[in-house]
């Protein structure tokens, strides 16, 4: 069998092909590249006006689910949503309920400014005016004719009293006293006590008169008392409606056309005049508690809380990277003053959803999932189509300080989850409302078809991570590299990988390299020096492995040949980066009743897949060798040295040819590694990490003495199109030092170990002698001779045998 040619191995990306000198040349792409399909689902989720067709964006962490989303939005504008600003100000009839207002973008930040404006006039301008000299005398002369009238009638009273020798006296503000007289002094108790029976009783008589006399005063004095606080306050009215009245009126022109502003600046109106205090008392709690929350200087009662503003009339787009309850919906912040928990409308705070409403909000499942509340929370806002701002107390059901309840906020978002695809079949499973909540699913390739047109928009697309990452700009040459690493990263040579995120890594590193040789773009020299440091940073285990292959810790063989010993090729994974290793299997035959033990799978060491592998090449076995007669031969198989699990079925070609080696007692090649994987039928199937597995048997032939210039790797036919082998391998093959053999079944596998035909069986079954399963098939007959021939003489030695 002939080896593979070199050109087979390695997939070069050819220049003539990359119609361009550098990267400088290309106009970077708007989008991520190969993503046809999700881009679709995408542009059909935010198109559709209805309710429910949010977005999932399924795909592995790399993929660039992120960027083209932002890419996306940022270049289609057409939309059914409407960004708006919202505030929240007071509501003077129900303090404890804030209302919201609805502006058009841009417009909450102007009516924040007008308020703060105005409120910064009033709290001059009214302490002036009310200690202005024309509004003192006002309030003074409405005083003293109040006064005026408190005094003449409770004059009245006191006259009556005086001309029935009673005396009348204020005792404490408010409070009116009868004693009566005995010439100019007051009565003692002794004194009064001395009178007669009937002096007594005419004294009583006549307090008792001038106290009734006194409550009809008194309740005159009452009205007096609520007439003058209505003149006063209609004073204060006037007087306030004077100084703020036309500027109230040009601010409420101003937003005419806004109701619900309108109506809200015609509220403050009449409140100013409840509340008038507000600004005439100086003290310095309005000022404690602007400076705890971080806010002006105002009186807060009036104050404008924006809570969303958006500077332009372009759609909202955010990206939450920290989920959490309050960071997605919002909270209310409270102040300590002087011991107590204060807490206003102006406290409340925005959460993403409120950012994003009106447009998007961009975020990963997985962390939405893993925060308290939030994942049912969101579910009720995009149900309700309304964001509510409750406490985590709530929520909780304990008992928390006293709080406010803010209108909920009207919401209108297009939601889009980023989640690998166990999280969103496990959602699609066990959370019934995910799939009416997200009825898109944008699957995200991880790889696309490599040809010229492909190459040329891969180009474009590393053109545009060069732009975007701020790099120097790629030779053609450079730009090569990275795609034929692309096609090795995808494990195919027509396929190129698109996770993006390992193709900006290798491009920020390439750009090191070449800032570090002073060169004004990236060559193939860097991207190639960027690689080799890589695999060096990540293969201190590795190297550890094939320290112990140098130093004969761990057993291999390279050259000469063996019964019942195979080298097969695995791989192992240390957090990401890949290498392949060596591993020696061994296969020992006895007599028995035809079963093969897998060792590793008997002492739990081997996977499932392994097991499943070891029973198909058994029942291929049989079904050569053992079709009408049992086999009277027993195997056991196991991976040397080996001290952790086994999984996979890639070695079970390697392990039925120690098998076969091991029943017909033909030596195996040392010198040829093998890796595939077998069906009953004897054919070979394709395996994964075959470059790792073929440069893996290739530096341990490198430690085993060198290179021979027969050694090589046996590999499924069908792999071959998966070859991105590294240039040192490839080039050991070009020079004849080194083979890679592709086999499409179990017999071309057998016969090049081997070094003998495998046979092929006749009409009645039978192989032709000298050939390595013809070999086998006399060895079972011979035993089955046997067999029958001791049974028919323990028959003769008791007749009762039958």
């Amino acid at each position: 069998m002939k080896s593979l040619p070199s050109h087979q191995l390695y997939k070069a990306c050819v220049l003539k092909d990359l119609p361009f000198k550098s990267t400088r040349q290309l106009e970077p792409l708007a989008e991520i590249v190969g993503q046809n399909r999700a881009q679709e689902a995408v542009r059909f989720a935010l198109a559709m006006p209805h309710g429910g067709y949010n977005v999932y964006a399924v795909g592995i962490n790399g993929l660039g689910k992120r960027t083209m989303m932002l890419r996306y939005l940022e270049h289609h504008k057409d939309t059914n949503l409407q960004s708006h600003d919202w505030c929240y100000v007071a509501d003077f009839e129900e303090p404890r309920v804030p209302k919201l207002l609805k502006l058009p973008a841009g417009q909450g930040t102007q009516l924040k400014r007008d308020m703060e404006k105005l409120m910064s006039r009033l709290v001059k301008v009214i302490p002036q005016t009310f200690d202005s000299d024309g509004f003192l005398e006002r309030a003074e002369k409405l005083k003293s004719d109040y006064t005026a009238l408190q005094d003449g009638e409770l004059e009245k009273v006191a006259k009556q009293a005086k001309r029935q020798k009673v005396s009348l006296t204020i005792s404490t503000p408010g409070g009116y006293r009868l004693v009566a007289m005995s010439g100019d002094e007051a009565h003692t108790a002794e004194s009064f006590k001395a009178l007669t029976d009937a002096q007594r009783e005419k004294f009583e008589e006549i307090v008792n008169n001038l106290e009734k006399r006194l409550r009809r005063a008194l309740r005159k004095l009452a009205d007096w008392e609520q007439e003058y606080a209505d003149k006063q306050q209609a004073l204060n009215q006037e007087t306030l409606e004077g100084v703020t009245g036309h500027q109230i009126d040009e601010l409420k022109e101003r937003y005419k056309d806004l109701p619900e502003v309108a109506g809200f600046i015609e509220a403050v109106r009449k409140d100013l005049s409840e509340n008038l205090e507000i600004f005439l008392d100086d003290d310095d709690e309005q000022a404690t508690i602007a400076y705890a929350s971080l806010d002006k200087k105002m009186p807060r009662r009036y104050l404008v809380n924006l809570l969303v503003h958006q500077k332009t009339k372009e759609i909202p787009v955010e990206v939450e990277d920290n989920p959490t309850y309050h960071n997605l919906f919002g909270y209310v912040e409270n102040v300590t003053y002087k011991g107590t928990v204060f807490t206003d409308f102006s406290l409340i705070r925005p959460g993403s959803l409120h950012r994003a409403n009106g447009g998007y909000l961009l975020m990963d499942a997985t962390k939405v999932l893993e925060q308290p509340f939030a994942w049912d929370a969101l579910k009720r806002a995009l149900q309700s189509h309304c964001i509510q701002i409750n406490s985590l107390e709530r929520e909780l059901t304990l008992s928390g300080t006293i709080s406010i309840e803010p209108e909920p906020v009207p919401l209108d978002v297009k939601i889009v989850l980023f989640g690998d695809r166990e999280t969103w079949m496990l959602l699609q499973e066990y959370d019934p409302e995910f799939s009416e909540l997200f009825r898109v699913t944008a699957d995200f390739e991880d790889e696309m078809y490599r040809n010229d047109d492909s190459q040329l928009a891969y180009a474009k697309f590393i053109a545009s991570l060069v732009v975007e990452k701020k790099l120097l700009h790629c030779t053609h040459k450079a730009v090569a590299r990275v795609i034929e690493q692309s096609a090795r990263m995808a494990e195919h040579q027509n396929r190129l990988s698109l996770h993006a995120a390992d193709i900006a890594n290798l491009l920020r590193e390439s750009d090191y390299w070449a800032r570090q040789a002073e060169a004004k773009q990236i060559q193939d020299v860097h991207v190639e020096r960027a690689l080799v440091s890589a695999r060096y940073r990540n293969s201190r285990i590795r190297d550890h492995f094939y320290d112990s292959i140098r130093d004969g810790t761990t057993l291999v063989t390279t050259s000469g040949s063996c019964v019942g010993q195979v080298n097969a090729l695995s791989v192992l994974s240390t957090g990401g980066f890949e290498f392949g290793l060596s591993n020696r299997i061994t296969a020992s035959s006895y007599y028995g009743d035809g079963d093969v033990i897998d060792i590793e799978r008997d002492v739990k060491l081997g996977g499932s897949i392994h097991s499943k592998g070891v029973m198909i090449l058994t029942s291929w076995l049989a079904s050569r060798f053992a079709v009408d007669d049992p086999m009277h031969l027993s195997a056991s198989l196991t991976f040397e040295q080996n001290y952790g699990e086994v999984d996979g079925d890639s070695a079970s070609l390697a392990e039925l040819c120690a098998l076969v080696s091991s029943i017909s007692q033909l030596p195996v090649r040392q010198d040829l590694a093998i890796t595939g994987s077998i069906n009953q039928f004897g054919e070979v199937q394709p395996i994964g990490g075959v470059n790792e597995k073929i440069e893996g048997f290739f530096t341990t032939c490198q430690l085993k003495g060198g290179l021979s210039g027969n050694q090589g790797v046996i590999m499924p036919a069908s792999n071959v199109q998966n070859l991105m082998l590294d240039s040192e391998v490839v080039a050991a093959v070009k020079a004849g030092d080194f083979h890679v053999y592709a086999v499409s079944h179990v017999e071309e596998a057998v016969a090049m170990l081997m070094g003998t035909p495998a046979g092929t069986p006749d009409s009645k079954g039978r192989y032709p002698k000298g050939t390595v399963f013809g070999i086998i098939q006399q060895r079972f007959e011979k035993m089955r001779e046997h067999e029958r021939q001791e049974h028919s003489r323990d028959e003769n030695k008791d007749p009762s045998i039958h």
